[in-house]
């Protein structure tokens, strides 16, 4: 078992991609798709790294990456931006709210399960 990761993204067929991609690799898997509650869930879950989509109903990944910045228990917490737009804005954005590593969609599976190892460090 090689620790828990918490996907937050609202688009069915990306969630089950990536779930399918790291359950095979020994990852447990928990995806929560509402920006509302994100923050708590990440909270109540402590996972060792979430995969974090820009786009969220309710709120943006960007405001839950800085509010989970912001709470000294998750400054450190790797944590993976998936955006759709790939403009060099949304990288310094989410750098600037503390991305950890920064994705575009399409992504491949090898792209994916490579970020979600150097981030756990396994």
């Amino acid at each position: 078992m090689n620790g828990q990761v918490l996907l937050i993204e609202d688009e069915p067929n990306i969630i089950e991609a990536i779930k399918f991609i790291l359950a095979r690799e020994g990852w447990q898997v928990f995806s929560h798709s509402n920006g509302e509650t994100a923050v708590q869930t990440v909270r109540d879950r402590a996972p060792d790294v979430v995969i974090l989509d820009a786009m969220l109903p309710g709120r943006s990944g960007f405001e839950i990456l800085r509010e989970l910045r912001e709470d000294a228990t998750f400054a450190s917490l790797p944590i993976l931006m998936l955006t759709a737009r790939g403009q060099n804005k949304d990288r310094e954005m989410a750098e600037r709210a503390g991305a950890s590593r920064f994705m575009t969609k399409p992504f491949s599976n090898a792209e994916v399960l490579d970020a979600v190892r150097s981030l756990s460090g396994t």
